[in-house]
């Protein structure tokens, strides 16, 4: 029986969306829990949510965001963090600082508007080198690695969910449970205050009228998102393995060490 949406979820006071992405029934058996994390960024993280990161033995902290969003954000550690920060140096958003769902708002006024440009975005994020440079580093982590790993960008919904549902399917989980775990963002956690962050901070970037329905597109996550990004990866290589092949390095070897790492029988 896979984890209920509360046990997957930590609530944090200054890290959103931290959850576990562990737990389904994958191609070899289940993905084992408690190994599999997923979050937003931990530069806003209080003693106490430091302390419960800590105690989930996490060794493999994968950082999704570019150069100066970890300058501008540093993310706070436990003082006893022993473990390995990975990330591939460069920019994963084309506007320097900013995520990339905030490098598409410019344009954005409506809800409509904002679906459009996320689809958009989907399109690109398989093959943003930099985004591609640490996905390959966090593939990596996971064949040769069977202690808890962390995967974070921004707000963890993007970047991050993208990495989780190629991780979800090479290993085998449904479809259906992709999507779903894909969406807990929507619900994870102190969901109104990530969207309200959000919006302060879209609205003051980039100075434009837009609505609270786009706003609320902007900050959470839809279905056909996803969809959108395994269509190009389908379109460009065929299949999810190829692509994880020839652009993530991903061998069969590496997959199997995944399995062995990541799924109990």
């Amino acid at each position: 029986m896979k984890p209920t949406t509360e046990a997957r979820v930590i609530e944090m006071a200054g890290i959103h969306n931290f959850r576990d992405y562990g737990g389904y029934s994958a191609r070899a058996g289940r993905l084992r829990s408690g190994v599999l994390w997923r979050s937003g960024q931990h530069s806003e993280a209080t003693a106490d949510d430091l302390a419960r990161v800590h105690d989930l033995r996490i060794a493999t902290v994968i950082d999704l965001r570019g150069d100066s969003e970890r300058r501008g954000n540093p993310c706070l550690r436990h003082a006893d963090f022993a473990g390995s920060v990975l990330f591939h140096p460069g920019e994963t958003a084309s506007a320097a600082g900013r995520a990339v769902h905030e490098e598409v708002a410019r344009d954005v006024r409506t809800a409509d508007d904002a679906r459009r440009a996320m689809n958009a975005l989907y399109q690109t994020l398989p093959f943003r080198s930099v985004l591609v440079g640490t996905y390959r580093l966090y593939m990596q982590a996971l064949a040769e690695r069977d202690s808890p790993s962390l995967l974070h960008c921004l707000a963890g919904k993007d970047r991050t969910g993208l990495a989780a549902a190629l991780v979800h399917d090479l290993l085998g989980v449904h479809a259906d449970d992709i999507v779903t775990d894909y969406l807990l963002t929507n619900t994870a956690g102190n969901a109104e205050a990530r969207i309200e962050a959000g919006a302060r901070h879209v609205r003051e970037g980039f100075g434009v009228s837009m609505d609270d329905a786009a706003v609320r597109v902007l900050m959470g996550v839809e279905a056909p998102f996803l969809e959108t990004a395994f269509a190009a990866i389908r379109e460009s290589h065929g299949n999810t393995e190829r692509y994880a092949r020839d652009v993530l390095g991903v061998t069969p070897e590496m997959l199997g060490a995944m399995e062995r790492n990541l799924v109990s029988a």
